[in-house]
C-alpha cells in the first residue's frame, strides 16, 4: 500500500483499496473516468493543457460535470448499485458543491480512481469521502458497449 493514501483519505484505512496503476500526470480522476488516459478533463476556463467537451460551460460546477459525460452517453442514475449491462461514474463535491473527484465503478462493483498526480486506485465508493473529496453527490450511468 501507498503510505500516504490513508492520510488524505482516513476511511480507506483498514479496507481492502489497492493500487492498480502508477502514479502518472498523464491525466486526472475526471479523465479516467470517462476512460481517457492521455489528457486532464476539467472545466476551468482559458486552462491550456486541459481538455474540456465542445460546447459545454467551463465552470467548476457539478452541472458541468454532468454535461460532459453526457457528451459520452451518461446520464443520471437512481443509485449507486452494480447493473451490468451499465458502466457508472460517480461524482464528488464539497460542502460548497464544488466538484473535487469522480470515480468509475467496475464491473467487480467496487471503484477505480485517478488521485491527483498520483496512483489509480481500486476501492469502496465511500472509502474516498472526507475533507479532501467531499462525498458522492451524483451517480451517472450509460449503457455498456463491452458486453
Amino acid at each position: 500500500m501507498v503510505d500516504w493514501l490513508p492520510s488524505q483519505f482516513p476511511r480507506l484505512q483498514g479496507t481492502d483499496y489497492r493500487i492498480t496503476s502508477a502514479a502518472t500526470e498523464s491525466y486526472n480522476c475526471t479523465a479516467w473516468a470517462a476512460g481517457v488516459t492521455n489528457v486532464w478533463w476539467w472545466p476551468l476556463p482559458n486552462a491550456i493543457g486541459f481538455y474540456w467537451p465542445p460546447n459545454v460551460a467551463r465552470a467548476e460546477t457539478v452541472e458541468a460535470i454532468v454535461a460532459a459525460f453526457a457528451t459520452l452517453g451518461y446520464g443520471k442514475a437512481s443509485n449507486a448499485d452494480l447493473e451490468l449491462e451499465f458502466e457508472k461514474v460517480a461524482l464528488f463535491a464539497n460542502l460548497y458543491g464544488v466538484p473535487t473527484h469522480a470515480a468509475r465503478q467496475t464491473s467487480s462493483n467496487r471503484w477505480t480512481s485517478k488521485i491527483g498526480y498520483g496512483e489509480d486506485i481500486e476501492h469502496d465508493l465511500h472509502t474516498l469521502e472526507g475533507d479532501l473529496y467531499g462525498a458522492v453527490v451524483l451517480i451517472l450511468k450509460r449503457a455498456r458497449t463491452n458486453l
